[in-house]
Order: structure tokens, then C-alpha cells, then sequence
């Protein structure tokens, strides 16, 4: 979901999810099983291949600031903060994660709002199942850092230009504040 999505990185990228969703936590639970891993790696290289052409948005913006200040994985960032930023974008992508949601092989009959959200769940839970924290509390990052980490943020313009809205400072303090409490609702 990005102001730059094309229909063929779109291809790229919706696969790739399908080969994420279907082999991520065999991968995580099995190191051992070459099937799942194998399927990660393909995965993993469609979605690089989506970044010369889209690059990433917002999620990565906020994500840097928790590996700046606190030495949290870039990857962990993005896992925990991905959730609370889709749901930021919702207003502005429900037929893209919609369509996430089919390519995750969740229930394609749905409304497509109502898919759009469980999407959101689903990225949720299957970060929880793979031993990712829900929460910024559960990184140590403290309430008292969120003025700092979204002023920082917001310096990541080159990212944050590509996002499906515009993120202002009191929203993306509203988006850590959300992730702190680890609150989706």
C-alpha cells in the first residue's frame, strides 16, 4: 500500500504474502524444514524486488527510531508497529488490504471492509504466534519516548512521502501511543 503502487510490483508483492503467510511459522517453529525456508527466501526476494520500484512507506519511517534510540531489529520494529500504521491507512487502502487479506487466504467472501480489518488482525497474530512482541511496552521502549521517536520519524520524509496518507506529528505520536498500549481497537 503505497501512493506509487503499480499493478505489476502489486503482483510481486501479493504473492510474495501468500508464500509469507503459508510458510512463516514453519520456518520460525522448523529451521529445519528447506520447503518453508525456501518459500521464505522467494518471498523475501519478491518483496526487494517491490522496493526499487515503490520503495516502503510510514511503517519503516516509525520503525527506524525504535532501532536508532533503542536497538530494536529493524524487522521487530516493523513487525510490531505494522498493525497500528495498516490501521492508521485503513481509511485510505481498504480495498488493498482487502485484497492482502484474499492473498493471505483469509475468508474472500467478507465484506471488504470487514476483510480489510481482519487482515490487520491476521499480520497481528501471526507475528504474535512467531515469539514478536504486541506491544512497545513488551521492547522496553518507554511511554516517555514517544514525543522524540515520532519527532524523529518525521524526519524519514523520502519514506513517509510514499505513504497512502499523510502522517503529521500528533499522528504518528498517535500511532506509537497506539502500539504502546498495543491497542487496535
Amino acid at each position: 500500500t503505497n501512493r506509487f503502487a503499480h499493478p505489476l510490483i502489486d503482483t510481486l508483492a501479493l504473492e510474495g504474502i501468500k508464500l509469507m503467510c503459508k510458510n512463516l511459522e514453519k520456518a520460525v517453529t522448523d529451521g529445519n524444514n528447506l520447503e518453508a525456508r525456501s518459500a521464505m527466501a522467494l518471498g523475501s526476494m519478491y518483496g526487494g524486488l517491490c522496493l526499487g520500484p515503490v520503495n516502503t512507506a510510514a511503517v519503516h519511517a516509525l520503525a527506524y527510531p525504535l532501532g536508532g534510540l533503542y536497538k530494536v531489529a529493524h524487522g521487530t520494529s516493523n513487525s510490531v508497529l505494522l498493525p497500528f500504521v495498516m490501521k492508521f491507512n485503513l481509511p485510505a487502502c481498504s480495498p488493498r488490504y482487502a485484497a492482502i487479506a484474499r492473498a493471505m487466504g483469509l475468508d474472500a467472501t467478507l465484506p471488504e471492509e470487514t476483510l480489510a480489518r481482519e487482515a490487520i488482525k491476521e499480520i497481528r497474530a501471526i507475528s504474535n504466534r512467531c515469539g514478536i512482541p504486541g506491544n512497545l511496552q513488551e521492547l522496553a521502549i518507554p511511554s516517555s519516548a514517544i514525543e522524540e521517536m515520532a519527532t524523529a520519524a518525521l524526519l524519514v520524509q523520502r519514506l513517509l512521502a510514499n505513504n497512502p496518507r499523510e502522517v503529521r506529528l500528533e499522528d504518528a505520536v498517535a500511532i506509537y501511543d497506539a502500539a504502546y498500549r498495543g491497542d487496535l481497537n
